[in-house]
């Protein structure tokens, strides 16, 4: 079998397994939308969760990132995909041996004083296993698992078949280019090369922060579908939330988390795009983070830094005309005055905690769904003033803002938001950022991104 009809196959395999759950949920919607029938949505929403948490790929992370955008989903759904973790059946050790061959050739073995033959961890796209290079160095290896570019090929046709179904269900949000960057970003999640770039362009941009970690690629270990980096020692951060850390411990975490997501971007117009918690350790020495995961970085024209924090401004300032103007930097177009009105809740409540000089927590809300809220209530205002096209721009910041926002209020800490934000974002200009990127992305070697 040639690998063309080899991909196509995986494909169609792929969509069998898929197409029954999302027209699943088409035809439910359709029919509680249109006719009126009653379903029920929570015995569905579990078997949806069982369906998509069982299968390997980035459906469960597609499935994650919908359950965050209103009205995609009817709520019980979303509250269910919202718990999807990476639980993917891990490759067992048989495979793992013949996959690693493939990778670094028939005397792979050599290359490792050990290899660990159980998966230490599972990721969207492949699993970890903890090793060790001759001269002692720990290292984790992410071998990809089978087949994934054909994965996510089908996962990107199940994603665009239910987006289009829901465009077409309410108009309020053009979702079109939301598809093209979640597409390209997958795409390019697939080479484990990038990812080493990635890695390496965070250890440059985050050098001189004390509170957070990040692993960094070993040479002459990697390929397109196998990344060795370094083995940071750490607890996943929920369990020591678990225990009730004192309160300093609590703000190093959070000032560590601002600093690993922020200071990337108006520094360097680049973003983490996957704030899962997940993807955060607590260091052995409780007084730092370890950040993983550089599949899904979003990299930015300079000019999109000024834009966000053009938007502040204006929000500060209660600034219409560079409200504005800010909006078009980000990628918005044709706005009414009442479209205008309607994004000013949103970009309100992303930042006031930046606009307030003093100690405060996140929001001033303990309810953990108050950010949905705030987005659902923004997407009946576009309704009723005629809907707007979401820019490829907009979707993996607004996570990064609400994700991180959900896990300060996990972490219940009440910090100087405005004085962090000021000391990365005063006096950043365009020039500074463009020159910081395009330095930092050469030494790392980042290639362009697809788009």
């Amino acid at each position: 079998m040639s690998d063309r009809e080899s991909t196509l196959f995986g494909e169609m395999r792929r969509m069998v397994r898929t197409s029954g759950a999302v027209g699943g949920i088409a035809a439910r919607v359709a029919g509680e939308r249109f006719l009126g029938l009653k379903t029920d949505k929570t015995a569905h929403a579990e078997d949806l969760k069982r369906i998509l948490g069982g299968l390997k790929g980035p459906m469960m992370k597609v499935a994650q990132f919908l359950s965050t955008v209103p009205d995609a989903l009817p709520e019980a759904y979303a509250e269910q995909l919202a718990t999807l973790q990476a639980n993917a059946p891990p490759m067992g050790w048989p495979f793992v041996r013949r996959r690693m061959q493939g990778e670094l050739g028939p005397g792979w073995e050599g290359k490792f004083a050990e290899f660990g033959r159980e998966a230490a961890a599972a990721a969207s796209l492949g699993q970890v296993h903890k090793a060790r290079l001759p001269d002692g160095t720990q290292v984790a290896c992410k071998l990809q698992y089978p087949d994934m570019p054909s994965v996510v090929e089908a996962d990107l046709r199940q994603l665009k078949l239910a987006m289009n179904l829901y465009q077409r269900m309410d108009s309020a949000l053009d979702n079109g280019e939301v598809y093209a960057e979640l597409r390209d970003r997958l795409r390019e999640e697939l080479d484990y090369l990038r990812e080493a770039a990635h890695q390496r362009l965070y250890g440059l941009m985050l050098a001189d922060q004390p509170r957070v970690a990040v692993p960094q690629p070993v040479e002459g270990y990697c390929t397109p579908r196998l990344l060795t980096m370094t083995w940071l020692d750490g607890r996943p951060l929920v369990k020591r939330l678990e225990e009730a850390p004192p309160v300093e411990e609590r703000q190093a975490y959070a000032e560590g988390l601002f600093r690993a997501w922020y200071r990337p971007f108006y520094r360097y117009g680049v973003i983490h795009g996957d704030p899962h918690l997940g993807n955060y350790q607590v260091r052995p020495d409780l007084e730092g983070i370890n950040l993983f995961d550089f599949g899904t970085i979003r990299i930015f024209p300079p000019s999109f830094v000024g834009g966000v924090i053009m938007l502040y401004e204006a929000v500060r300032d209660d600034d219409e005309e560079k409200a504005a103007e800010a909006y078009r930097i980000w990628g918005f177009r044709n706005l009414s005055k009442e479209t205008m009105e309607v994004l000013n809740l949103w970009a309100a409540f992303l930042y006031e905690p930046l606009v307030q000089d003093k100690v405060r927590p996140i929001q001033n809300s303990d309810d953990m769904s108050y950010g949905r809220k705030i987005a659902q209530q923004v997407h009946e205002g576009l309704k009723r003033t005629g809907g707007v096209r979401i820019p490829r721009e907009f979707p993996l910041m607004d996570r990064a803002a609400v994700g991180l926002g959900s896990v300060f209020l996990r972490l219940r800490v009440e910090m100087n938001w405005h004085r962090l934000f000021m000391e990365m974002a005063e006096g950043v200009s365009e020039q500074a950022v463009a020159e910081r990127q395009a330095q930092a992305m050469r030494e790392a070697r980042v290639p362009p991104p697809l788009a």
